[in-house]
C-alpha cells in the first residue's frame, strides 16, 4: 500500500451547476448532496481506503489552493499542487506523475476527478485494488469502465475488445475512444455490449505513464522532466509557473489514451455519476411520491413533479404547478429552468458574465 498514490484533479470550474457552484468556490468545495460533506472531502476519505494520506495529492488552480487545504485540514502544503493556469488534464497529470516520480520511482498511481459521485464504496474499493494489481506488474495505461444503462449523449464511450466472458471487473484491450456520441450511435454503442461509459478514472505505475508522454507528447514530457531539481523545494512555484506558460491545452484522453497501445479498460459497477448536471445530481437525491429532488428545510411543493429543488435551509420557497424543473438559489441568484433545458445553462452563464458581470459567476 506504501507504493499506491492518489492523484485528485481539482481544478474545475462547473459551470453546469451554476449557481451554486461560481468562479469563487466551484462544486467540488460545495456540498451539493446536503451530507454534510463536500465532494472532494468525499472524494479524500474514499482514497483513504486505498493509500496512505501523506499519498494522497490534490492538483487544483492556485487560485483554490487554500479552500483545498481548509476542507482537508490532514494535508500538508506540499500535496496540494497549485496549476497557475487552466491546461486541462494532460499537464496536471504530468506534473504531479514527475512530482511522485522524485518521491517514489516504485509508485502506483490512480487518478480521478474531485467531483464524482460513487454511490457503491466497496466495490469502487475493490475495483481499484484490482485495478492496482494489474497495473503493478505491467507496463500498460488503465482505465474505468461503466456497463451503461442508458444511451446518454453526455458521456465519452470506450469500446473494448470482448473476450465473451461475464467475470466481474474484467480488464480488457481498448479498442476505441469515442467523445459524446449523438442520440443514435448512443444507441448503437448500447445495443452492441462492446461499449462502455468513460469514468475519467485511470491506473498506472508512474514509470508507465511517463513512458506514454515520451512517446505521444514529448515537448510536455520534457517540460515537466526538466523540472526534477526543482519539485519539493522553493524553486518549484517559479519552475511551474514557466511550465504551464509552455503547455499545450489537451486532455489526457486526447494527449495520450487515444494513441497509445497498451490501454486496457476495467469493466465495473459501482453506482457512478461524474455528477455533470443538476439532472445527474437528480438521479442521486431521494424523491418525494411526486418524483421531486428536494435539498432545502423550507420548501413547499402544490401540483409540482419531477423537480429538483435547492435552495438555502433558511429560505421559505413556494412553488406551484411546476413539472420537470430546476429551481436553484444561491448568493442572491435564482435559477428557474427545465430539466430537458439544462445544457443552456452555461450558455446563461456567459450572457450573464456579459451582461450582468463577473460578480454574478
Amino acid at each position: 500500500m506504501k507504493n499506491n498514490y492518489c492523484v485528485i484533479m481539482a481544478g474545475g470550474v462547473g459551470s453546469r451547476f451554476w449557481p451554486m457552484s461560481r468562479n469563487a468556490r466551484p462544486k467540488q468545495f460545495l456540498d451539493v448532496l446536503g451530507t454534510g460533506k463536500t465532494l472532494i472531502q468525499q472524494t479524500y476519505e474514499r482514497f483513504l481506503k486505498i493509500c496512505p494520506k501523506e499519498n494522497i495529492i490534490i492538483v487544483t488552480n492556485a487560485d483554490y489552493t487554500a479552500t483545498v487545504l481548509q476542507q482537508l485540514p490532514d494535508l500538508k502544503p506540499d500535496q496540494v499542487l497549485g496549476e497557475p493556469l487552466r491546461r486541462n488534464t494532460a499537464p496536471c497529470i504530468a506534473y504531479a506523475a514527475n512530482k511522485i516520480l522524485k518521491r517514489n520511482p516504485q509508485a502506483n498511481m490512480v487518478v480521478a476527478p474531485s467531483d464524482h459521485i460513487i454511490m457503491k464504496e466497496e466495490a469502487f474499493i475493490e475495483a481499484l485494488r484490482g485495478c492496482l494489481a494489474f497495473t503493478e506488474q505491467q507496463e500498460v495505461l488503465l482505465t474505468l469502465g461503466i456497463k451503461p444503462s442508458r444511451p446518454d449523449t453526455g458521456y465519452g464511450y470506450i469500446q473494448f475488445i470482448d473476450d465473451k466472458s461475464d467475470t466481474p471487473n474484467k480488464i480488457s484491450k481498448v479498442k476505441t475512444f469515442t467523445e459524446k456520441p449523438n442520440l443514435e450511435m448512443a444507441k448503437f454503442f448500447l445495443q452492441t455490449g462492446e461499449f462502455l461509459w468513460n469514468a475519467g478514472i485511470f491506473i498506472w505505475n508512474v514509470k508507465s505513464i511517463l513512458s506514454a508522454f515520451e512517446e505521444h507528447l514529448p515537448e510536455m514530457a520534457s517540460i515537466f522532466r526538466e523540472g526534477e531539481s526543482a519539485y519539493d523545494t522553493a524553486a518549484e512555484e517559479d519552475f511551474i509557473k514557466t511550465a504551464y506558460e509552455q503547455c499545450t491545452n489537451i486532455s489526457i484522453d486526447f494527449a495520450v489514451m487515444e494513441k497509445a497501445r497498451n490501454v486496457h479498460v476495467m469493466s465495473a459497477e459501482f453506482g457512478w455519476s461524474d455528477l455533470g448536471t443538476w439532472g445527474s445530481l437528480y438521479e442521486h437525491i431521494r424523491h418525494d411520491e411526486q418524483g421531486n429532488a428536494v435539498v432545502g428545510k423550507n420548501v413547499m411543493l402544490y401540483d409540482s413533479g419531477n423537480c429538483i429543488v435547492n435552495v438555502p435551509k433558511d429560505k421559505l420557497v413556494v412553488l406551484q404547478g411546476l413539472d420537470d424543473y430546476i429551481v436553484v438559489e444561491s448568493d442572491n441568484i435564482l435559477l428557474v429552468c427545465r430539466k430537458n433545458d439544462e445544457q443552456q445553462i452555461r450558455q446563461f452563464v456567459n450572457d450573464v458574465k456579459l451582461q450582468k458581470g463577473e460578480k454574478f459567476v
